[in-house]
């Protein structure tokens, strides 16, 4: 049986950590934190003016292209940039995802149309690719496994800090001064990351030899990924599932990515430089991290995406900035990798956090389960508080276990986790507002009384179909006053409508909480075949003798 890991290769890795100097590692960090920040913030403040930004440039019924044109462009070029990043170096691959970012957020701010906006968070999305993966890698560059779980809490932080700040600073901008400032505040903060990268940041050279860039296998990832994102994000809203458009985005999405896989296998034989090389797969621990980490992308991101509308649409909890729902969720989060860091590095073990952190996330989303039509603030706030304790704890491991399993490769093995995860995260959030909204309508229907659908015509209660209805007080307000002038009856109608409105949005929720357990659940079985590897963080000679030892363990095991 092959062994998971190659001695030679830690010790080359370990060799070009040392060469450089700690003034290095930290001004090299301060910029690298600089732009993790940029690529978190950007995030949250941008959702926060979006209602703002579409009420003046008249494109509410291009809303959703916003993020999602952002979105197709970030997720399709992070393989490619990691791939680069370990062919080229991470220096220049990293400042020119910094520069097309920050010009794609001065043209932002600088929209004239709802078209030009979607256009502009396309390219700047083309630069958010290179951000957080190559950051990612950085770490791994300048740090070993062991010493990189000490900075997990510090990163872990930037996150934390961003989803709290975000929607405050957004919110104050878009109300303050204008929405445009939600981009062009990106400007200061990467001019002074860029600032310190330039002159700085040591280079991380690529790999030596002849370099050749994988034309082909980028372009069949491309066509293959933009689909599937499109397909996901509009079956069930803009297009039946089953209606020939999806059906075709994914009949060309299954097409381009067999021809990708094929082709790559057949590079990586000829000894090419693929975009992901299949042989990554053959590694158990970077299968095993992968399918986790698109566990994790699925199962958590989807049930947080929707734990705001149960706070604003069933306990009618009215909050100015609905990411400040999901602030202990953050906080504990923080916390929990703050802590597992720290473990990780003492006793350079990860197996037991990661089934710990987990357990404690799955027991978090079994809370989210009791949760019904007569829950309050505390019973959400108890689940978010264990939930974001799990996530912190487990979640933030597998880039560090990968990049302790394959010490070469770096870049790639970053790169692909994150690329998986927002895959993951995608399709679950098409499919988790499917099932959302399917049952919403049938409930809905089903606990209105006869009385009321006698009393109410078929087009009156349409305007009911969609809970939207619930997270807007004045558009309540606007269809209750319509109520109101029936008298007495009409409040009463109006009244039985919004408790059934509530208690099909608490069911239809619920079916997604129990989705996303379930495929928690998947996620904990598979992390019991999780090989582990010692993290290296000793003397490259001593190293050298632990890997072998630690890799004979694992092979018998």
């Amino acid at each position: 049986m092959k062994t998971e890991t190659n001695p030679i290769q830690h010790e080359e890795v370990n060799s070009e950590q040392s060469r450089f100097t700690q003034r290095e590692v930290y001004l090299t960090m301060a910029g690298v934190l600089l732009v993790m920040l940029l690529a978190s913030l950007d995030q949250t403040i941008v959702s926060t003016a979006m209602p703002r930004i579409i009420a003046d440039l008249q494109g509410f019924d291009r809303y959703t292209w916003v993020t999602t044109a952002y979105m197709l462009t970030s997720t399709v070029t992070v393989p490619i940039y990691g791939k680069l990043s370990d062919l080229l170096g991470r220096k220049g691959i990293f400042i020119f995802g910094v520069v097309i970012f920050l010009i794609g957020s001065a043209l932002s701010g600088a929209s004239a149309s709802m078209n030009l906006l979607i256009a502009f968070r396309a390219f700047q999305g083309i630069g958010a690719g290179a951000l957080m993966p190559i950051a990612i890698a950085i770490v791994g560059d300048l740090f070993t496994p062991r010493e990189r779980g000490r900075w997990q809490g510090v990163t872990g932080a930037v996150f934390g800090l961003s989803s709290i700040v975000g929607p405050l600073v957004g919110g104050s901008l878009t109300e303050y001064a204008s929405w445009r400032w939600v981009f062009y505040v990106n400007i200061p903060i990467g001019i002074a990351a860029l600032l310190v990268l330039i002159f700085l940041m040591p280079s991380l050279r690529g790999r030596a030899g002849k370099i050749s860039i994988d034309y082909i296998g980028a372009t069949l990832l491309i066509i293959g990924t933009v689909p599937l994102l499109l397909g996901f994000t509009w079956a069930g809203t803009q297009f039946p599932w089953l209606s020939a458009p999806i059906i075709g985005l994914f009949a060309l999405t299954i097409i381009a990515l067999t021809a990708f896989v094929f082709y790559e296998a057949f590079l990586e034989r000829r000894g090419g430089q693929p975009i992901i090389e299949p042989s990554l797969f053959k590694t158990s621990i970077f299968s095993v991290s992968t399918i986790v980490t698109v566990v994790y992308g699925m199962g958590l991101f989807g049930s947080i995406f929707f734990i705001p509308l149960f706070v604003q649409g069933v306990i009618a909890t009215s909050i100015t900035s609905s990411g400040l729902i999901l602030t202990p969720l953050m906080l504990t989060s923080v916390a929990g990798s703050v802590v597992s860091g720290q473990l990780v590095s003492r006793f350079g073990r990860y197996k037991v956090l990661a089934i710990l952190g987990m357990v404690i996330t799955i027991c978090g989303m079994l809370l989210l389960l009791r949760l019904d039509i007569h829950s309050t603030n505390n019973d959400v706030l108890l689940a978010m508080l264990i939930m974001g304790l799990g996530m912190g704890t487990g979640m933030s491991l597998y880039t560090l276990i990968v990049q302790n399993a394959l010490p070469t490769k770096i870049g790639q093995a970053t790169s692909a986790l994150t690329f998986f995860r927002s895959i993951g995260g995608t399709i679950a959030l098409a499919a988790m507002g499917s099932v959302m909204n399917d049952t919403y309508l049938t409930t809905f229907y089903r606990v209105l009384s006869p009385q009321v659908k006698q009393a109410v015509p078929s087009k009156g209660l349409a305007r009911f179909n969609d809970p939207q209805a619930l997270l807007s007080p004045d558009a309540l307000d606007q269809i209750r006053a319509s109520f109101a002038a029936q008298g007495a009856q009409g409040l009463h109608l109006f009244q039985q409508i919004v408790a059934a409105m509530k208690m099909a949005l608490s069911l239809a929720i619920h079916n997604v909480f129990v989705l996303s357990t379930c495929i928690m659940f998947v996620g904990l079985i598979t992390l019991f075949f999780l090989k582990e590897i010692e993290l290296r963080g000793k003397a490259p000679a001593q190293q050298a003798g632990d890997v072998t030892r630690a890799s004979a363990r694992a092979e018998v095991r």
